[in-house]
């Protein structure tokens, strides 16, 4: 298929540069796929569409990514972007301007933080570890801005709120956007009227929101993103009596990834490397949760093979019709 096929007009007016609040007074557009009807709501309301028996399925991702403005020894200046830290202490990061940064390099960040260029990876990465008298948990949200998309140009005032409010597995560099919308007490609502609530973790990685930049969509490759369901969640999903809803399209990738059977996944860690295209049968997603994605990318195509490529483009033009938000702080649909 032409990638040309995934595009549409987006007014940059559109492009959500700050979160709503609370979270869950976002704008909620419904599509019903049996009978190719649009409704308009908002995200608290979204307890009259699910009922007892469904599963909800979270990602518990936390965004441990820093943008790190700093100098080299010499005077001259730096950027570091931490993705995600390693299990011996290092971090796997971009840096920039990368030419002039090869290994042994060193990285002032104010008088607080050292960073040392180790390593070089495929695809610009580059090992590197960090030195401080202070622990790290403490110093970088000192000196270190969150790492918002690049379409975003306010920087928050309280960092948590580029958070979903059940993060808790550090590791990726972007958030699972679709997550931001839930509060706790309507997470509580959901569990009281009968929806289980399940958390499986997905880490983010920056090429998820790489444009498409292949003629053909199939010629695109996806970089891995290393998901985990734990035995619990894998127990509590395939038990399941009704609807398995993803919030997000990186549940979507680790459920399909980890599918075994009809609605039946296993548990474990892998990376996953899947791309949802068009004329993919889902095995394990009843319905899903999402935002408003780029035109091109990768979210839209794995949106459009669930939900028709037709009518997905027909709700977005009525999305900008109806001055929805778009993007990581944007509004949110749901596909039954």
């Amino acid at each position: 298929m032409d990638a040309s096929l995934f595009d549409y007009e987006l007014p940059e007016s559109l492009i959500a540069q700050e979160p709503i609040e609370p979270r869950d007074h976002s704008r909620l557009m419904v599509l019903h796929r049996a009978t190719q009807t649009i409704e308009h709501r908002r995200f608290y309301e979204l307890p009259d569409y699910l009922q007892s028996g469904d599963t909800l399925v979270l990602n518990d991702t936390r965004v441990s990514a820093w943008r790190l403005q700093g100098r080299k020894p010499t005077g001259g200046q730096a950027e570091v972007f931490l993705l995600h830290p390693l299990a011996d202490g290092r971090w796997h990061a971009l840096v920039r301007p990368g030419r002039r940064l090869p290994e042994g390099s060193r990285v002032l960040v104010g008088d607080q933080l050292e960073v040392v260029i180790e390593g070089r990876l495929e695809g610009g990465l580059r090992l590197v570890r960090l030195h401080s008298d202070e622990p790290l948990e403490q110093v970088l949200p000192r000196v270190g801005q969150v790492p918002l998309p690049p379409y975003i140009h306010k920087q928050l005032t309280d960092p948590e709120r580029y958070q979903t409010v059940y993060a808790r597995t550090p590791g990726s560099a972007a958030a699972p956007t679709a997550g931001l919308h839930f509060t706790p007490a309507l997470l509580e609502r959901l569990k009281a009227q009968g929806v289980q609530v399940v958390f499986i973790t997905l880490h983010v990685s920056l090429d998820t929101f790489r444009p498409l930049h292949t003629e053909q969509i199939e010629a695109h490759k996806m970089h891995g993103e290393w998901y985990t369901i734990s035995p619990e969640a894998a127990e509590a999903i395939n038990a399941t009596r009704g609807r398995i809803v993803a919030v997000g399209t990186t549940c979507v990738r680790t459920l399909e990834s980890a599918a075994v059977a009809r609605r039946q996944v296993r548990h474990g860690s892998a990376e996953t490397h899947l791309y949802i295209t068009p004329g993919y049968e889902f095995k394990v997603v009843d319905a899903l949760i999402t935002n408003f994605h780029m035109p091109r990318t990768t979210m839209l195509v794995l949106v459009s093979a669930f939900a028709g490529r037709e009518f997905v483009l027909r709700a977005y033009q009525e999305a900008v019709r109806e001055q929805y938000r778009f993007l990581s702080f944007g509004d949110a649909m749901l596909i039954l």
